[in-house]
């Protein structure tokens, strides 16, 4: 599976790390702390209102998404990879692929402990 991915799909979620993800982003779904597509992410970080990123490495082309990193970098937000477009779709909850998704920060979340160990996990992915 190492072949399909783009070396510029960095840094990349392992598959422990991918499960972690993906489970989050479903809670997150679930409390109104999702928002799917490359434009909406594009949008939270702008706002300032992204936890972290979560994009697939398997966007075609990938340079769609590749704004986001740079724009994560700027604004200090965590970001990472996962392997497939399908896979994070169905964790957000539609029936579509989904290249680009952000969890955005809610006051007085429950799910605040868990972004908190994804946005630890994947700092140290970025070490």
């Amino acid at each position: 599976t190492d072949a399909e991915v783009n070396p510029k799909a960095y840094p990349l979620a392992d598959a422990t790390l991918t499960k972690t993800i993906m489970d989050l982003v479903q809670q997150a779904s679930n409390y109104k702390q999702l928002r799917k597509g490359a434009n909406e992410a594009t949008k939270t970080l702008n706002r300032g209102i992204a936890e972290f990123i979560v994009m697939a490495a398997d966007a075609e082309p990938l340079e769609i998404i590749l704004h986001l990193p740079l724009l994560c970098e700027d604004k200090n937000v965590p970001y990472v990879f996962v392997r497939s477009k399908q896979a994070l779709g169905r964790a957000c909850g539609v029936s579509r692929p989904v290249i680009a998704t952000s969890v955005t920060i809610k006051e007085g979340s429950q799910l605040k402990p868990q972004i908190q160990s994804v946005q630890l996990a994947i700092e140290r992915l970025l070490v």
